[in-house]
């Protein structure tokens, strides 16, 4: 286990738990319902809805694979790290990329009300990109 997944752990920022399959599938189809109204917003030009909805997508995407490996994160930022590191040989670095993309395009959107048809277009995109893994 790397070292940075030691420091979320001891941090408490990243625990173990026990998951069940009916947690993961729940996640997943969380993922697949914030993609379709991503999708449903984007169509209708609802850029700052589809950029959060998408980046949920992610998020919930994310999180089944954490919970794959018997972990749950405490914030949007672990589940990002705890990603990039247990899953370091099994996604393309470009999905980790655009996880932090769409984060930080969520954020922009919901907390700076900044967002854009780029911006929604490239959280929709990589959202898409992530429910394939």
């Amino acid at each position: 286990m790397s070292a940075r997944v030691q420091r979320l752990l001891a941090e408490r920022k990243l625990l173990r738990a026990n998951i069940t399959r009916e947690m993961v599938l729940k996640e997943i189809s969380a993922a697949e319902t914030d993609m379709k109204e991503a999708e449903d917003s984007l169509s209708r030009g609802k850029y700052k809805w589809a950029t959060i909805q998408g980046y949920y997508s992610i998020f919930h995407s994310g999180r089944a694979l954490l919970y794959s490996r018997g972990f749950r994160e405490k914030s949007h930022y672990a589940l990002f790290l705890a990603l990039q590191e247990l899953f370091r040989n099994e996604l393309e670095s470009s999905l980790i990329q655009n996880y932090e993309e769409a984060m930080n395009l969520r954020q922009e959107a919901d907390y700076d009300l900044k967002f854009s048809e780029e911006g929604a277009n490239e959280t929709v995109e990589g959202a898409t990109k992530f429910s394939m893994v």
